[in-house]
């Protein structure tokens, strides 16, 4: 069997390196070959072929043009661009998992507006606020590692941080303040959780490594188990990687990843991910 790997084409960090290269290991152990492809390498005309294809294509990147692309050639995708596409813009994420009444925190989506026009008039942003309370959450739509989100506190901290998302996409969410620098990391591949982390930071709201934030190995709950392969499912996801968060006693979706950075999860319990997808996508062919 013979399969891409495809990554962006201009990430190339050290920890992107790593994951990589565990891929490819685990590939080998599970009698796959599977080959390197940088996202530049396949940018052809539109309606070119890509030439001979392989069986899969383990596609580790957001280019869901490429992937829609690919896909359209015959070629199956892990993750599929729609589920790529859901799970990158936090609109489309929780629209669809409002869907399959899979629980997240109260959530707006900011109205469309124009590079042009901007965010010109704040009432639909301080309607939000009346329903959410302060402090609340903004994500913009587009964003990882904990970047591009933001606690406002009052009214002017709300109108700074809309001014400077300029004309963008994005969500105010009731903040879960009994999460508040803590949460669960879950990873999922097919039907099943097979690692999970818990990530804390004392100085941010936020728990992600890449801000400071520590962790340790977190053996999760049958609840916490359900909700986070019922995410998966709701956004069509063969493997990904699902952050949840403490709201009283119960837990609820703080985000969605369909290309988790599981280095973290490796370093912290010793269980690569990377094994897992491998093994699933062969079970799947």
């Amino acid at each position: 069997m013979k399969g891409w790997l495809i990554v962006n084409n201009f990430v190339s960090s050290e920890k992107s390196r790593t994951m990589w290269s565990m891929f490819i290991a685990s590939a080998k152990k599970c009698g796959i070959e599977l080959e390197l492809k940088r996202t530049g390498e396949l940018c052809l005309p539109i309606g070119e072929d890509f030439g001979a294809l392989p069986d899969f294509a383990l596609f580790w990147d957001k280019d869901i043009h490429l992937a829609a692309r690919l896909e359209s050639k015959g070629l199956r995708l892990f993750n599929s661009s729609r589920a790529v596409e859901l799970c990158d813009n936090k609109v489309l994420t929780y629209m669809e998992l409002e869907k399959y009444s899979v629980p997240y925190p109260l959530t707006f989506a900011s109205p469309k507006t124009y590079p042009s026009i901007g965010y010109s008039n704040m009432n639909f942003a301080q309607k939000a606020a009346e329903r959410l309370g302060y402090p609340l959450v903004i994500k913009e739509a587009y964003g990882s590692f904990g970047q591009q989100v933001y606690l406002v506190s009052c009214r002017e901290e709300l109108s700074a941080v809309v001014r400077r998302i300029g004309s963008g996409e994005f969500v105010m969410q009731r903040f879960v303040s009994g999460s508040r620098g803590r949460d669960v990391r879950v990873n999922v591949v097919g039907d099943r959780t097979v690692a999970s982390i818990y990530r804390y930071n004392d100085n941010d709201f936020r728990s992600n490594i890449s801000n400071g934030g520590k962790m340790q190995p977190y053996e999760i709950n049958k609840q916490q188990e359900e909700i986070a392969v019922a995410a998966c499912k709701a956004l069509g996801l063969d493997f990904g990687g699902v952050d949840l968060l403490f709201d009283g006693e119960e837990y609820t979706v703080c985000e969605v990843n369909s290309n988790p950075h599981f280095r973290s999860t490796y370093d912290c319990t010793g269980v690569d991910v990377s094994e897992y997808i491998l093994r699933y996508i062969g079970e799947s062919l």
